[in-house]
């Protein structure tokens, strides 16, 4: 596994009088809402992104430019191989993307993803001294994912405090989903009063290389369908 920063020569610098927040940013739709509203938080941002082995790179591109967007103090990527585990659509060309719904929890669901992704943004919130960590997870209108729903980001908090040094010494990590309870119309609409341009977001699972969506997948379904029940219109290029 090799971390790779990237940065930009008008960086912001860091205010000691604000608190830094860690937030996972995939590129898509919910993860650029949810920085949005951590910056409207008045926390100071260092985004981060994983690629780890996903049918596409257009997501990630993605959040490089939505954090340059956003003047979030640093951008990470951090690479590692998911597809080693296999038994995902997302990791694995051999298993196709679903473009119709299925029952049950869906092939493109990759095994422990937000388990691994939470623990390696604990790793670097506790080198930076950072207590916040903001995760864009939804519990409404999602695909099913058993570590998208509160139950595991509560178990997840009371982990991160007992396995961590800062923890033992008295610090208090808090996991917060500002999106968990909300439909993705209603998504929408906040981050469309935060500024959020959603045309620069990437949700399709399966991207062509220029971001088009497919418009298909599960995850075009809901995002389209959020569009609609917002009555906003939608920016996604669809291929």
């Amino acid at each position: 596994m090799v971390g790779q920063k990237t940065e930009s020569a008008s960086q912001p610098t860091p205010r000691p009088d604000k608190r830094k927040a860690i937030i996972l940013l995939s590129g898509g739709l919910d993860s650029a809402t949810t920085l949005a509203m951590a910056q409207q938080q008045g926390y100071d941002c260092y985004s981060l992104a994983f690629d780890y082995g996903q049918r596409h790179r257009s997501e990630l591109e993605a959040a490089k430019r939505l954090a340059t967007q956003a003047d979030c103090v640093e951008h990470r990527v951090m690479r590692l191989d998911l597809g080693l585990t296999g038994g995902s659509a997302l990791t694995d060309l051999a298993i196709a993307v679903p473009e119709s719904e299925t029952d049950g929890i869906p092939v493109t669901y990759v095994p422990a993803r937000n388990t691994v992704f939470l623990s390696l943004a604990l790793g670097w919130a506790e080198v930076l001294n950072a207590t916040d960590l903001f995760i864009g997870v939804n519990a409404v209108d999602y695909s099913g994912y058993p570590d998208c729903r509160p139950d595991f980001i509560k178990k997840f908090q009371e982990l991160a405090n007992l396995a961590t040094k800062a923890g033992v010494e008295g610090s208090c990590y808090h996991i917060h989903t500002p999106l968990i309870d909300m439909s993705k119309a209603e998504i929408i609409k906040a981050g469309s009063a935060l500024g959020v341009d959603y045309s620069e977001t990437i949700s399709c699972y399966q991207a062509d290389d220029q971001g088009r969506a497919c418009g298909l997948c599960d995850s075009c379904r809901l995002r389209r369908a959020g569009f609609e029940q917002a009555d906003r219109p939608d920016p996604t290029r669809y291929r």
